[in-house]
């Protein structure tokens, strides 16, 4: 039971690694295009098209911030976070607002899985990437409740 916050540990920060470099979606325009782009080519074509805002949402919400929480988790499952006075450490108080955050870009590429499907402009699957995304917000939030039991 003891490796269990380690193993967690790895195995999110794998599928975590592999989320944001495998291709989330699919999407096959008439059957003769298809286009299957992972986490980071969409920021990285959101900036290009001169979407600097929306691609600084996008990377602060699914790359930055599970990062800084895996970050955080690890720090606190490996030293003894201190407290001052019986108050909480800044990582105990940043760990819960993070991971409220955690399972938003799933919905958002369901959602545009679901836009693209309702629109008759093309077909949508679901492909690797999303899948190791979420396992590793799953993972996460399993890891933050084995360290939080309260």
């Amino acid at each position: 039971m003891i490796l269990v916050v380690p193993a967690l540990l790895v195995l999110s920060s794998l599928c975590l690694a592999f989320g944001l470099v495998l291709p989330l979606v699919r999407f096959e325009k008439l059957y003769f295009f298809d286009e299957a782009p992972s986490l980071i080519d969409i920021v990285v074509s959101l900036w290009g098209q001169g979407s600097g805002g929306l691609a600084a949402l996008v990377a602060l919400f699914s790359i930055v911030f599970p990062i800084v929480k895996l970050f955080g988790m690890a720090l606190e499952a490996t030293a003894a976070v201190q407290t001052n006075g019986g108050k909480a450490s800044w990582l105990s108080r940043l760990l819960p607002v993070l991971g409220k955050w955690s399972m938003m870009d799933v919905m958002l590429v369901a959602l545009v899985i679901v836009a693209a499907k309702t629109s008759g402009m093309a077909s949508a699957f679901t492909q690797p990437g999303l899948w190791f995304y979420a396992a590793s917000a799953i993972m996460t939030g399993l890891l933050q409740m084995k360290l939080r039991p309260h």
